[in-house]
């Protein structure tokens, strides 16, 4: 059984990982998972993708990126937005939730989005929110964990591969 460990990364310790973090943002894509990329995506892409979009929050204090390791190897990761207007100061959301598919059946989902809603309570956050793809596999873990759902949007976006629009599941819990 692998030694499983869910951490905080500061942005010194994301742009050590970068490499590992690009591979499981490109793995879980090719796998199917709808988190707004679409194929082919590159490791190149993946990179620019932490480096743009998550590495600026979390230096700035806005974003957490949490890891989860199976035996000190980076096999999932999901983060909290916490970059809300001034009225929603109680409100963050819960972001690219992945775990690479060779680790997954492990339980890392779910203990990447326990300590997700931990570091929200911490925050002063008392309602987290997030959108998944209506019907993938995410959405009833999601709802396992008591996240529930507040309505879908038809045609949100295109999945993976190009070949048709899918709608988005909108879904929040109350800590």
């Amino acid at each position: 059984m692998a030694q499983l460990e869910i951490i905080a990364l500061d942005t010194a310790q994301a742009e050590a990982r970068l490499p590992e973090l690009a591979e499981l943002l490109r793995a879980c894509v090719h796998d199917g998972a709808s988190i707004h990329f679409m194929l082919p995506f590159s490791i190149a892409q993946a990179a620019a993708f932490w480096r743009g979009k998550t590495l600026p929050g979390v230096a700035g204090g806005s974003r957490v990126l949490l890891a989860a390791l199976a035996d000190g190897e980076l096999a999932g990761s999901v983060q909290l937005d916490c970059d809300t207007p001034p009225n929603q100061p109680h409100r963050a959301e819960a972001c690219k939730l992945m775990v690479h598919p060779r680790h997954r059946r492990l339980g890392l989902a779910r203990a990447l989005m326990a300590e997700l809603e931990a570091q929200a309570r911490r925050r002063g956050r008392s309602l987290l929110t997030l959108d998944t793809a209506s019907g993938d596999k995410a959405e009833p873990l999601y709802l396992s964990l008591g996240y529930l759902e507040a309505g879908r949007i038809p045609g949100y976006a295109w999945d993976g591969r190009g070949e048709k629009l899918q709608a988005t599941t909108l879904m929040y819990k109350t800590l």
